[in-house]
């Protein structure tokens, strides 16, 4: 079955048309037939990338509107090589970041799954509209196939509730459903479900932490399958130190620079959000590559700024090995989880205690493909890898259409 996969943003969108069937995914056999992007929608010079049929094409023209970039990522698809029409995809699979509780996974879109999408909107103000954008225009560019919503939050609905709840009156969750509900959850369940196939088994049958460092950044402990606790809570600030959110910090503190530079709510949103994490620390940008180098060149603000995201990190594992009472493995993904061996060893480093080794060696080659980089001493396995979040949206897409249970 030809589904494509669009991940609709505020000013982008990114699309892959995957070929897959029930044989393909047991068989590991899924096969990517295009892919590509549109950036800076809503402008006279957008910047568009595709890559089909063996060829990389690049280039700038008007796009206005989501419905303009949908056309185009269709129009696209049509030189895979093959003589595919658009009318031949059956299936389209929309990223949603945010779902509530109101899904615990994955579901073909309808009337009312749309209506629940918007009810989330004031929890995801900054990405559900846009999604929806997304989903508005492939549904009438594209009238015959069937579309499904994958969940950033959904994974993470299996979160107990003294791991989901904020220590405010409970009378605020009531009201209005402040609780964490967790994000990058198609990233984590993707990584968790490859370790277990990588040994013939499935991930029920683990336990695992996995790291998802990247600009946005995020643990999550998994109990034989089912998310028990992660990182990001209410909104995607909360957590770990990002590219350029602050991630956990006393709320005491934001009221008294609130108070003292007379920010709006906006501004200090701003702060949190766009100016804080490596970005804010170290005064000289959100990309751990740039960091590492001027580090390694004395840099004393970059090395500060590594620290700090690595300590958080640690920490973050520590706990979660208490949460899940020890664990099977260890998994980094992400830009920085799969590329940065310095920054995997400084977060690994003085974990032997708790059954952490790495193999220093093992480490540094690994760089964007799946690998233990454990040492043979280490009683929990640390592995590299790599997400493929639009190949499990795929073949979650695929499920809905078919009605297969998820894995």
């Amino acid at each position: 079955m030809e589904i494509l996969v669009l991940n609709s943003g505020s000013s982008s969108l990114k699309f892959q048309l995957i070929e897959t069937s029930p044989e393909q995914i047991q068989a590991d056999a899924d096969r990517v037939r295009a892919r590509g992007s549109v950036e800076k929608i809503g402008t006279g010079e957008a910047i568009i990338s595709v890559e089909a049929g063996g060829a990389k094409t690049k280039f700038s023209r008007e796009v206005l509107e989501h419905r303009d970039a949908v056309g185009i990522a269709a129009s696209c698809l049509q030189d895979t090589g093959d003589g595919l029409k658009k009318e031949q995809i059956e299936g389209v699979g929309h990223r949603i970041v945010h779902g509530g509780e109101q899904f615990t996974q994955s579901v073909l879109i309808d009337d009312e799954v749309v209506r629940h999408i918007q009810e989330s909107i004031e929890l995801a103000p900054l990405h559900n509209p846009h999604n929806l954008k997304g989903y508005f225009a492939a549904r009438d560019m594209l009238p015959q196939a069937r579309h499904a919503a994958v969940f950033d939050t959904s994974f993470h609905q299996t979160l107990p509730r003294h791991a989901f709840l904020y220590g405010l009156p409970h009378a605020v969750y009531d009201r209005h459903r402040v609780r964490r509900y967790g994000f990058h959850g198609t990233s984590h369940r993707y990584v968790s479900y490859r370790y277990a196939r990588m040994f013939g088994k499935t991930r029920q049958e683990y336990k695992l932490i996995t790291c998802h460092l990247g600009n946005g950044c995020s643990v999550c402990a998994i109990d034989h399958g089912r998310s028990v606790d992660t990182s990001m809570g209410f909104t995607p600030l909360e957590g770990l130190l990002m590219g350029t959110r602050a991630g956990d910090i006393d709320p005491a503190a934001v009221l008294h620079v609130m108070a003292k530079e007379e920010l709006t709510i906006h501004e200090v949103s701003s702060l949190l959000n766009k100016h804080s994490g490596l970005y804010g620390l170290s005064g000289i940008s959100n990309d751990m590559r740039t960091l590492v180098e001027q580090s390694e060149k004395g840099n004393d603000r970059a090395r500060m700024a590594i620290d700090v995201f690595c300590y958080r990190a640690k920490k973050y594992i520590g706990a979660y090995l208490a949460t899940l009472n020890g664990a099977d493995a260890v998994l980094f993904t992400g830009g920085i989880g799969e590329n940065a061996p310095s920054v995997r060893a400084q977060i690994c480093d003085r974990l032997d205690a708790l059954g952490i080794v790495l193999d220093p060696a093992k480490n540094e080659a690994a760089r964007g493909q799946a690998c233990r980089i454990s040492g043979d001493d280490s009683a929990c396995q640390v592995w590299v890898i790599p997400t493929n979040e639009e190949l499990l949206i795929a073949r979650d897409t695929l499920r809905c259409i078919l009605g297969l249970p998820p894995p």
